[in-house]
């Protein structure tokens, strides 16, 4: 058996290299090279075959790890070899078990975890991700304890909902960590939120606007696109988001339908439009011009953000009606646009609408089997239920009208 050269290199020859800057990998021999790339970077490398196959290790940076200390640990490194022990699998063995700091921790996270998840998320989990990376970023991960957690909550001065995505945001990363086995047990395992920041409070109950107050909606002295948008939002019962952002090429008038696309909240479908909601749309359009929404931005800043032409901003509508009930002492209970959704759905069943009509008219999924095996769309049931809605409304409109005359 030939016997295998070593100590072929000497630290002149190799600072002469390194001054020369020439991409180079030079073996000292038994698989130690010495490799100098383009850049400048100076490395030890230890190439060897294992399981027949061709394989490579870094061992450290030139001058840091020294010629004499590269030959040592390469001897050790085929000492182990000649045992059955890889010394590739050793080094991943050390990368995969270092300590690792929470800012990489949570930026390790956003790659692999919440860049899958919905963009809402990814929005309230990443305001969250950057207070727990501003309050422990520089930790270690084995380090956090559960009396860190806590501390890192009660640090927040918030409400109780985004408290709740902190403490969702907590547990995602270190079950990410426990998932990697940077930790065995998390460090929020066996907190009780509760004992932090109390029980969620109750949930404001959706109001439904009695026949008074819907004909005193109906009639409101607003701005003529609030006031007919406030008009289409109850009498179609669709999101205050679908109507911001509706297109004027799917709403269709001549065929008195108004088609939604598909959002995060809701399934893509047909809204059938009566006589009287056509003719809001129609005037809506006309005020909206030469933009491609039929609400669009009102503001020359939000156009700018958007090259010229954007929707309207998503709290127009809620503030609009604010500043109605402030300013116009209406007698009607304060309410926000999606109460008249609830509004709607009320009305339906008040008008004997069946419920998985009513249901379908708020583009609600049918609740378990039904919902799985039902694919009507329930069009034609829908349009009747909205005439008869809308009906309502109108009456609304002229009974209103009728009494101020009459006072008058």
């Amino acid at each position: 058996m030939a016997k295998i050269q070593t100590n072929l290199l000497s630290d002149i020859q190799i600072r002469k290299w390194i001054r020369a800057g020439t991409p180079l990998a030079k073996s000292d021999g038994g698989g130690l090279t010495f490799t100098l790339s383009a850049a400048g970077a100076a490395v030890w490398v230890l190439r060897f075959r294992h399981g027949g196959r061709r394989q490579e290790v870094t061992l450290g940076r030139y001058p840091d790890l020294s010629l004499a200390a590269a030959r040592l640990i390469a001897t050790k490194k085929r000492l182990a070899l000649v045992e059955g022990v890889n010394p590739a699998d050793e080094v991943r063995k050390v990368k995969s078990h270092r300590d690792w700091t929470v800012r990489e921790l949570i930026r390790d996270y956003k790659e692999l975890v919440l860049s899958t998840l919905s963009e809402s998320t990814q929005r309230s989990y990443g305001r969250n991700l950057k207070r727990i990376e501003s309050g422990m970023g520089a930790m270690s991960v084995q380090s956090v304890a559960p009396l860190d957690i806590v501390a890192q909550i009660e640090r927040v001065k918030a409400g109780w909902v985004e408290l709740f995505t902190l403490w969702c945001a907590l547990r995602g990363i270190f079950k990410h960590a426990s998932g990697k086995k940077l930790i065995v047990v998390s460090p929020c395992a066996g907190i009780q939120l509760e004992s932090i920041i109390g029980k969620r409070p109750e949930k404001r109950k959706r109001l439904m606007l009695t026949d008074d107050e819907i004909a005193v909606l109906m009639n409101a002295e607003m701005n003529l696109e609030n006031l007919l948008s406030v008009r289409i939002l109850l009498a179609t019962g669709v999101r205050i988001s679908e109507l911001n952002n509706a297109l004027k090429a799917n709403v269709h008038l001549e065929e008195k339908r108004w088609y939604i696309p598909k959002t995060k909240t809701g399934n893509a479908i047909d809204i059938p439009l009566s006589k009287a909601v056509v003719e809001w749309f129609s005037t809506l359009i006309d005020i909206a011009g030469n933009s491609d929404y039929v609400l669009p931005a009102r503001s020359r800043a939000r156009m700018a953000r958007h090259d010229g032409d954007a929707s309207v901003s998503k709290d127009a509508m809620r503030e609009a009606i604010d500043y109605w009930i402030n300013q116009h002492s209406p007698k009607i209970r304060r309410f926000t646009p999606h109460d008249l959704r609830s509004t709607m759905k009320s009305h339906l069943r008040k008008l004997g609408i069946p419920r998985e009509v009513s249901e379908m008219c708020l583009n609600h999924k049918l609740p378990g089997i039904e919902g799985i095996y039902d694919q009507h769309t329930y069009y034609d049931e829908r349009r009747i239920a909205l005439e008869k809605w809308n009906n309502f409304l109108v009456d609304s409109l002229q009974k209103q009208t009728y009494l101020k005359h009459s006072v008058n």
